[in-house]
């Protein structure tokens, strides 16, 4: 039926250039004519070839762009007798009428430039290749006609236009380009585009996987694609394989908490990282669903268009990558670290030229310090040691009490960041220290009023997070002001409360010789009895008699809390040993003054 079909068109081709020619000229109206034989392979061309005009169907657009050609040719008679012939032409409407106008003003259109270009020693065969009717159906004659134009002209034939409309040959030369580029592609480009859109985000794709021995993605060698479109491949999955080490990070460091010591900065660097990551997942996002559109032709207007290409996934990735990699560099540097050591590992990445990672470093590490700020206010502000993990560049120890203030908390200058120096860490330590050592053996609450002052002069606020990365100016007011001022109550409670002064007169009245009446009363009455051997001297013997050196000399008059702190003691002794080898007068100064007067101050 359709050889049939295709025998009828022929017949009707034939019989219309017959009666075409025949109202120029009969005698070129003979099957035998030259000029028959070219206008009837022109004919066959013109149905043969892909006649898919890029313009969109508006007849009133190619009807304009006729009267344009017109116009500007000089032939302005003609365009007005084309638009008053188009106007009737597009008014009939109804049966007998023509039903596609664009179609009939396009190819008049483009066979008009034909004729043109002919004329101008242009040959059509180059705009309207023949695509090779069978030729059985052309007969013949025919026959013979297309193997000698095919031996002309098979150079021309090496690209293959779709249209005749002159402003159309570049985007039609890209189309057909595109063509044979799909032809050297197994993949098309959209289905790698999707493929790399999964690979970023840690997921194989139907030909982009996972090679554990590239460890990275990559297209399998057994995919035919050119070369640059697998390198160009390989270089964007470098983003999913970042984003795996990212990823595998935060998972392995949640399934460890809370058995293992992850800490609180580990978790809010494990936050700061999963929040990049969501934001990573937008754009992915974004990008999947431009990925939908079809890439289209290569052409002047093609770049403003809403689709993704494996060159504009170059583009938008660009940033991305930037931070990955970052991350990624994070990752591999604090996977042994915690606390503050990971802290000062993030800021040494953060010292950096580029506007952006600096930007992106100074928020990551905003999350990052936020614990460790947080232990630095509550230390300075309250004294407390909030540090479950570790983590504080402060440590804390049980000691007894005459102890706290030398050997209860210390500097670990391993967990000490490079954006806090050594003198504001001295600095922190004590103000913190001061505020335990008031509360614990001052027994002293004044200091909170202190702390208050200090926040008030400081000019920060005391709610958590109110100090953070970057606010060094900020840190170091605080703990002056703190400092100052808890320093200040401190002496003001040993001074006044607890009397500092007085017990250090009276220990040089008593210990050192210096209330001259009591030493040789004293010394007087326990004389005899130190004479005897230090194994049959009786501590409480010893004791009745200071009780009467004190009544009986000016020392009476002095502050009852002083006369109480002294006493005799018997020194270890062995035998041979008289009381005066082991006899002891002692002073003693009680918390939170043996602070001070510690046993080895004090013998």
């Amino acid at each position: 039926m359709e050889e049939e079909d295709q025998r009828k068109v022929t017949d009707l081709v034939i019989e219309l250039v017959r009666r075409l020619l025949s109202q120029q000229n009969p005698q070129n109206a003979s099957p035998n004519s030259p000029h028959f034989s070219q206008s009837l392979r022109y004919a066959l061309r013109i149905l043969s070839s892909r006649l898919t005009p890029s313009v969109s169907p508006d007849a009133d657009a190619v009807a304009e762009s006729i009267k344009r050609r017109l116009a500007t040719q000089g032939n302005s008679s003609g365009a007005l007798t084309f638009a008053d012939l188009y106007t009737k032409f597009a008014s009939k409407n109804g049966p007998g009428s023509v039903n596609n106008k664009w179609a009939v003003l396009y190819l008049l259109k483009i066979i008009s430039e034909d004729r043109k270009n002919a004329i101008s020693g242009m040959d059509s065969s180059v705009f309207l290749p023949n695509l090779g009717l069978n030729d059985d159906e052309m007969g013949n004659d025919l026959r013979v006609l297309n193997a000698k134009e095919n031996r002309e002209k098979a150079w021309k034939n090496g690209v293959l236009l779709v249209s005749k409309d002159p402003e159309n040959l570049r985007e039609i030369s890209f189309r057909e380009f595109g063509n044979l580029v799909e032809e050297e592609n197994e993949v098309t480009e959209e289905v790698l585009v999707r493929d790399v859109l999964y690979a970023c985000q840690g997921i194989d794709g139907k030909y982009v996987k996972f090679d554990s021995n590239l460890d990275g993605y990559a297209l399998p060698d057994s995919i035919k694609v050119p070369r640059a479109t697998r390198t160009i491949v390989r270089k964007l999955c470098e983003l999913g394989w970042l984003f795996r080490k990212v990823k595998g990070y935060i998972s392995e460091s949640m399934d460890r908490f809370p058995a293992e010591d992850v800490g609180t900065v580990g978790q809010a660097f494990c936050a700061a990282l999963q929040d990049e990551l969501s934001e990573y997942y937008k754009l992915l996002a974004v990008l999947e669903a431009q990925s939908t559109n079809p890439i289209p032709l290569v052409s002047e207007n093609a770049s403003s268009g809403n689709y993704l290409s494996l060159r504009r996934l170059s583009v938008w990735f660009a940033e991305p990558m930037v931070k990955m990699r970052l991350m990624a560099v994070l990752v591999d540097k604090c996977k042994a670290l915690r606390g503050g050591a990971m802290a000062g590992a993030i800021h040494l990445h953060a010292q950096h030229g580029d506007p952006l990672v600096h930007d992106f470093m100074r928020r990551l590490l905003r999350r990052v310090c936020s614990p460790l700020f947080e232990m630095v206010r509550s230390w300075v502000l309250e004294g407390e040691l909030e540090d479950i993990f570790a983590e504080f560049f402060i440590v804390g120890q049980p000691v007894k009490a005459e102890s706290l203030w030398r050997e209860g908390y210390r500097l670990h200058a391993g967990m000490l960041p490079l954006f806090i120096s050594q003198s504001i860490a001295q600095r922190i330590l004590r103000t913190g220290k001061s505020i335990n050592f008031l509360r614990v053996c001052c027994d002293d609450r004044g200091w909170a009023d202190a702390a208050t002052e200090a926040v008030a002069a400081a000019g920060v606020t005391t709610r958590r997070g109110g100090l953070g990365y970057g606010e060094t100016d900020a840190l170091e007011s605080l703990v002056m002001e703190a400092a100052k001022r808890i320093d200040k109550h401190l002496l003001d409670v040993i001074y006044k409360r607890y009397k500092f002064k007085e017990h250090c007169l009276a220990i040089k009245r008593y210990l050192l010789l210096g209330q001259g009446d009591f030493v040789q009363y004293l010394m007087d009455i326990v004389g005899p009895e130190l004479s005897e051997p230090a194994n049959t001297i009786s501590s409480f013997k010893l004791a009745g008699l200071l009780e009467s050196a004190i009544r009986s000399s000016n020392a009476q008059y002095d502050d009852p809390d002083i006369l109480d702190r002294l006493r005799v003691r018997m020194m270890p002794h062995g035998t041979g040993d008289r009381g005066w080898d082991v006899f002891s007068l002692e002073y003693d100064a009680r918390v939170p003054l043996d602070t001070v007067f510690t046993e080895s101050v004090m013998t």
